[in-house]
């Protein structure tokens, strides 16, 4: 994909000039650490955001009662180890002896535990911190949100060489109900999410650094440049997308759209910078090596994070193989043929975990199809408490509703329309990478139509929704400065639409926050934000 109007430091929208350079690799805003500074303040308020009462409620809710004690067990055995009946309970009262039989069999991979229970200890050594407590097992959730946004900044301000639009897109991230409400809970959606978010990043880095490298050999007139250097961007990026899939399975349809896009990536931009017959060198420099540098670096990431189930003995499955007499025969000596029987055990556990999924098609109230995400037809309900008289009122509620800011959710549809427009126009890179992100993220799911899913499997292609949004932003500014295409008139109208935006989703996000929060307010409050028959009822409830 090439881009016919490149950003530049004075505009996010500006046209390119002569240099192959300027035409590739547009410069970043100045000073550089005005953009730094922006994206930390910017994910600070996200933090603070997500760490008031994040200890409320004050026990195990929604799927904690999984991810919670899966982190625990990790830390205290390797493996995911089953538990009493009444864990919850007991763990809600502080009681830490919950363990019951033996290994447990779970259907996701483990690194996403592994963080919540490192934020588990970590945050039990602070004097104000308590292990193995309900603050405790969010924490990792919450400062993983944080740094999510601080990434969300990065990309955009790399993207579109404004500062404004790269904080506004981190605010918006950090603004939006879907987002915040994972961020405060024990569920590994959060880390899948950051993860993926991650090695997008480390692709437009890879990009710029790629094309920056290219456009210096044009200059110095080696029109038939090959090799362009280690591309140690792209190899953070397979170890990310290999992390992503080691949180969730669903991180591999990322991982296949991004290898293609990086590739395609450096196809446009041997063509832009005018080489002829760029094919054969496009295939041998940059295809051939992104496969290893994304893939291979993947697959090695993902099998790392498997290292507790390996290393123990106890896990579930960890035996099969050597209960079946593999390899047994073979007079192998035990360090390798342990290791081999390691590796077809978790080989075997893999089959157990997909036919798990293939068949997981159970009835659930707040279950919704792939269609119903961007419109916020059925949130869950991850918890609701109707009997507190607390707030003043004759009756009140406390809910904590796994609802998206609709002025999000909402004007992110329109903004796709208009990146879509504005591919099929110019093949302009930043649409079709923000496209390719919400494909990967929505599409593959309907190749499932029966099996039961959430309106929290969402939750990664958010970031490139909000970057859908602050994209068409910036096209409605047009470019500052004077440049070519500047308009006076289009940057007042553009503003304006700028900031009624701005203002809408803040305005939306303040007034559903009682909602997002498991504040207890009246319960006439909580029925007034609750828009829709599916959000209070999901699927089922009162006829």
């Amino acid at each position: 994909m090439t881009t016919t109007a490149a950003p530049n430091a004075t505009g996010p929208f500006s046209a390119s000039v002569a240099s192959a350079r300027s035409r590739l690799v547009p410069p970043m805003p100045r000073p550089a650490w005005a953009g730094w500074v922006g994206a930390v303040l910017v994910a600070l308020f996200a933090g603070v955001l997500r760490f008031i009462r994040l200890g409320h409620p004050p026990g195990i809710y929604f799927d904690e009662t999984y991810y919670a004690k899966n982190a625990f067990s990790l830390w205290e055995f390797g493996y995911e180890h089953q538990t009493l009946e009444n864990a919850d309970t007991l763990l809600a009262r502080g009681d830490q002896a919950i363990w019951s039989g033996g290994a447990d069999f779970v259907v996701h991979p483990p690194l996403a535990k592994w963080v919540i229970a490192l934020g588990d200890w970590v945050w039990g050594l602070l004097p104000f911190g308590a292990s193995v407590s309900p603050t405790g097992w969010r924490v990792a959730a919450a400062v993983f949100g944080a740094l999510s946004v601080l990434i969300m900044v990065r990309i955009a301000l790399r993207m579109t060489r404004s500062w404004l639009l790269g904080c506004t897109a981190g605010l918006i991230l950090a603004l939006d109900g879907l987002h915040f409400t994972l961020s405060r809970i024990a569920m590994v959606d959060m880390f899948l999410a950051f993860w993926i978010l991650a090695g997008f990043g480390c692709l437009v880095i890879d990009r710029d650094r790629a094309r920056a490298r290219l456009s210096a050999l044009t200059d110095d007139g080696a029109a038939a440049a090959g090799w362009l250097g280690m591309r140690w961007w792209r190899i953070a990026a397979g170890l990310c997308l290999g992390l992503a899939v080691g949180t969730k399975w669903s991180a591999l349809f990322y991982l296949a759209a991004f290898g293609l896009m990086t590739v395609a990536w450096d196809y446009g931009a041997r063509r832009s910078a005018g080489q002829q017959r760029a094919v054969g060198r496009w295939f041998l420099f940059d295809a051939v090596p992104a496969f290893v540098q994304t893939v291979v670096v993947a697959a090695v990431a993902y099998l790392a994070t498997w290292s507790g189930w390996l290393v123990t003995s106890g896990g579930y499955g960890r035996q099969w193989a050597a209960e079946q007499g593999f390899g047994a025969s073979t007079g192998l000596p035990g360090w390798i043929l342990g290791p081999l029987n390691a590796l077809f055990s978790l080989a075997h556990y893999h089959v157990q975990m997909l036919t798990f999924h293939n068949g997981l098609s159970k009835p659930h109230d707040y279950a919704s199809r792939p269609w119903e995400w961007l419109i916020m037809r059925t949130p869950v309900a991850f918890y609701y408490e109707g009997e507190e008289t607390t707030c003043g009122a004759a009756k009140c509620s406390s809910t904590i509703l796994n609802l998206g800011t609709p002025a999000v959710w909402w004007l992110s549809i329109l903004a796709l329309l208009v990146m879509f427009g504005w591919w099929v126009t110019y093949r302009d890179w930043r649409a079709g990478a923000v496209l390719l992100g919400f494909s990967a993220g929505l599409l593959p799911w309907f190749a499932f139509p029966e099996r039961t899913m959430f309106v929290f499997y969402a939750l990664p292609m958010l970031p490139f929704l909000v970057l859908a949004i602050v994209l068409a932003l910036g096209l409605a500014m047009g470019p500052a400065g004077g440049g070519p295409g500047y308009s006076p008139w289009r940057r007042v109208l553009g503003g304006m639409v700028y900031g009624v935006v701005v203002l809408l989703i803040v305005a939306n996000f303040t007034y559903i926050y009682p909602i997002l929060s498991a504040e207890t307010i009246p319960y006439e409050s909580w029925a007034d934000r609750m828009w829709f028959r599916t959000w209070i009822y999901g699927n089922g409830g009162p006829e």
